[in-house]
């Protein structure tokens, strides 16, 4: 399984849908609960964050490549969830 690192805001909606796509694929397929990404507050990771090439959240890391910048919809999140499982 590769790494999946997801920058967010907690005042950020669309970050939060993103959360709530998470879980309710997790609750249709068992294998993305295996899955346990590194969530990375940008505004109390000011540091972390900044060693990172994006403008938008939520984006979401796979390893050190980004496969998803702003706002996302739960089939986005499918297959991010996906590729994170190859």
């Amino acid at each position: 399984m590769k790494k999946l690192q997801i920058f967010y805001r907690e005042d950020c909606p669309h970050c939060q849908k993103a959360f709530k796509f998470i879980e309710a694929l997790k609750e249709e397929n068992d294998l993305y609960r295996t899955i346990e990404p590194q969530l990375v507050e940008e505004t109390l990771e000011v540091d972390y964050a900044a060693m990172f090439d994006y403008f938008l959240v939520p984006t979401f890391y796979i390893d050190d490549s980004k496969v998803h910048e702003g706002v996302v919809s739960k089939e986005d999140v499918r297959k991010i969830l996906e590729a994170t499982l190859e």
